[in-house]
């Protein structure tokens, strides 16, 4: 694993559920790869899944990732919380089940694939691919919120 890229993303919902948007993107050396897409009826936090899901599963080979987010559900789901969830079959300090289990299950198995840095920052403070990938995100849930209408 010689090769490190990093994954900025983020995700918006028009309502929160309601029509969302995700956005990634990839950078390594000078090289910028942008992917985004978009749900009717689903949540913010589904949204910050898959933006990381969706970066993750773009690459072709094992690497070293930096993925950069503004989402702590994200960041503190993998890394603080996945692992008594998994020892609790899926379950929560409360006993409920785990939301969005199938986004996190996916994110799990990509997780094993590379070896992911994680780095949390604030959103809507002019981090440029932060605010770049807010604005995408933002476009894609407006999109299909206009399929929706």
């Amino acid at each position: 694993m010689n090769k490190q890229i990093i994954l900025f993303t983020d995700g918006a919902c028009l309502g929160n559920p309601g029509a969302g948007g995700w956005a990634g993107i990839l950078c390594y050396n000078n090289h910028k790869k942008i992917i985004s897409g978009g749900e009717p009826n689903t949540t913010n936090n589904r949204m910050e899944l898959t933006a990381v899901i969706m970066g993750l599963s773009a690459l072709t080979r094992s690497v070293e990732i930096k993925v950069v987010t503004d989402s702590r559900y994200v960041m503190d789901g993998t890394q603080k919380w996945m692992a008594n969830w998994k020892k609790n079959d899926w379950k929560t300090a409360a006993k409920k089940p785990v939301k969005n289990q199938d986004l996190w299950l996916q994110l799990d198995n990509l997780c094993t694939k590379h070896a992911v840095n994680w780095e949390w920052i604030k959103g809507h403070s002019g981090h440029a691919e932060n605010e770049e990938c807010d604005q995408i995100s933002q476009t894609e849930a407006k999109k299909i919120q206009a399929k929706t209408v």
